[in-house]
């Protein structure tokens, strides 16, 4: 199979507006987590906002893309990269925004305003990424919950590693603070009252937060030609789903377990191949415990391990995305990036609460959605 590599990065959170601004915050130990009320009716929140009011998706993709595309050192028109942009969320915003419109004004509101609602179905989002860079050839936009990101890289890969391609752009963008969302997961009982504290005895639940991450992938053989710099290399992924509940994940993680052990097989590693475990890690109860367990099944004790979410919020499908980013850093820096938010652990992980220097060389990233949905994504200097 072609070997496929990371040859830039874009990224945007509420730690920051760039990838290296995220990066030090976060081996800082700082959390872009802050109380907000976006919407009147709805009570002030923990989350995870890039600015102080919530983000337009279009501008969002459009602004991450062009930090990727200038990170990797390219210019376009790419006619021959293909696009693989996902979002669980997608343009869910400007559908509420024209569901109130209508029902706010139902009789007096003709068509016209309603504007080209065409532009935001689910797919569009991905389509006009490759207008904006030039690109002729495939566009997909997965959505798979929370393992979107993942998947979306996992889907990219493969089209190089197939010879469909030589150089793709993949990740997820999520602007997800909408009234809907917010609402749903209240209704829940899922949302965080003062924040995000993955793998802690008194975590509370899940941060909502906004942000994007987007990769240059490129055969190893372009890359040399270019002579680009590169992050790490994807080695493989594992995909799996457990149809067992809307939202509980099913309770052994066999499904979870079998995605790792897909991916680990693919990688051609063992679990005590992997020196760093990035973690889906959402500070909700079921989650985090049968995360746990997953990974204390399968790997060695004293593997390291993290979730960035105490840090960014859950961003929802972009959420392994960012993971990747994070992991990538790791593998370029040889630094673990920290569990921001643990106080008092609640179970036996080697969790790092601190910036820590360590030799990494390979590394796993998780990302588990509701609806089941499982994804793994091994990565290697």
């Amino acid at each position: 199979m072609v070997k496929v590599c990371v040859t830039g990065i874009g990224l945007i959170s509420a730690l920051g507006g760039s990838l290296e601004d995220s990066w030090q915050n976060l081996l800082a130990g700082k959390s872009g987590i802050r109380l907000h009320q976006p919407f009147p009716e709805i009570t002030p929140l923990p989350l995870g906002l890039i600015a102080q009011q919530p983000s337009e998706l279009t501008m969002l993709t459009q602004m991450v893309v062009a930090s990727a595309l200038q990170d990797a050192g390219l210019v376009p028109p790419l006619a021959d990269c293909a696009v693989v942009i996902g979002s669980s969320r997608s343009y869910q915003a400007s559908w509420e925004m024209l569901a109130r419109q209508m029902y706010e004004d139902a009789a007096n509101l003709p068509v016209s305003s309603l504007g080209n609602w065409l532009d935001t179905l689910p797919q569009m989002n991905a389509i006009a990424v490759a207008r904006q860079i030039g690109a002729l050839g495939i566009v997909l936009a997965p959505m798979a919950a929370c393992a979107t990101g993942i998947w979306s890289i996992a889907q990219a890969a493969l089209l190089i590693q197939t010879g469909q391609c030589q150089q793709a752009l993949a990740g997820a963008v999520e602007a997800p603070i909408t009234r809907l969302t917010l609402a749903g997961f209240q209704q829940m009982g899922a949302l965080a009252k003062t924040g995000a504290y993955p793998f802690d005895l008194h975590r509370e639940g899940l941060v909502l937060g906004e942000g994007a991450a987007v990769f240059v992938l490129e055969s190893a053989e372009l890359a040399k030609q270019r002579q680009a710099k590169v992050y790490g290399e994807i080695l493989s992924f594992g995909l799996t789903n457990d149809a067992y509940h809307t939202n509980s994940p099913e309770p052994q993680g066999k499904n979870a377990i079998a995605a790792i052990k897909q991916c680990l097989e693919r990688s051609c590693l063992s679990p005590a191949d992997i020196d760093y475990i990035h973690a889906h890690g959402t500070a909700t109860q079921l989650n985090d415990r049968i995360e746990s367990m997953v990974i204390q099944h399968l790997f060695p004790q004293g593997v390291a391990v993290s979730s960035t979410k105490g840090s960014s919020g859950h961003t929802l499908g972009a959420s392994g995305a960012l993971g990747v980013a994070f992991s990538l850093m790791a593998l370029k820096h040889q630094i673990l990036p920290p569990n921001v938010g643990l106080q008092q652990p609640e179970f036996e992980l080697d969790v790092v609460t601190a910036a820590r220097l360590s030799k990494v060389r390979q590394v796993l990233c998780l990302s588990f959605g509701f609806g089941g949905q499982n994804a793994a994504i091994a990565l290697a200097r």
